[in-house]
């Protein structure tokens, strides 16, 4: 604990990981949220699942897609899979497909 006390993003990042693994969403998102203001892109990437399944939190849209943008961004293979996905739902084919090529290239193999 004291490496997340010290803002450590991976610590953080692993404490929200254990709060999920037990059910506690909220505590989850309490310290994701944190990680992710650190810049882990995992963080953003768990936060994005949260904010559209409305687990620990509201759920929220623009937070979703926020969180999944700012993970994808980073170079998370598999949040640019979901964005690419994201992009498809909303008609947007051309998009879709440069999502598609950056996560494959990523090493994504969905």
């Amino acid at each position: 604990m004291r490496r997340v006390e010290a803002n450590d993003p991976a610590a953080t990042y692993q404490a929200g990981v254990i709060c999920s693994k037990e059910g506690d969403y909220k505590g989850a998102a309490a310290y994701f949220t944190k990680a992710a203001g650190s810049g882990d892109i995992s963080a953003h990437f768990d936060l994005s699942g949260m904010y559209r399944e409305g687990e620990g939190v509201e759920k929220d849209e623009k937070k979703h897609l926020h969180h999944l943008e700012q993970a994808a961004i980073s170079g998370h293979p598999n949040a640019r899979h979901n964005l690419a996905i994201f992009e498809w739902k909303s008609g947007r084919a051309e998009r879709t497909v440069k999502h598609f090529i950056i996560a494959a290239n990523m090493g994504n193999d969905e």
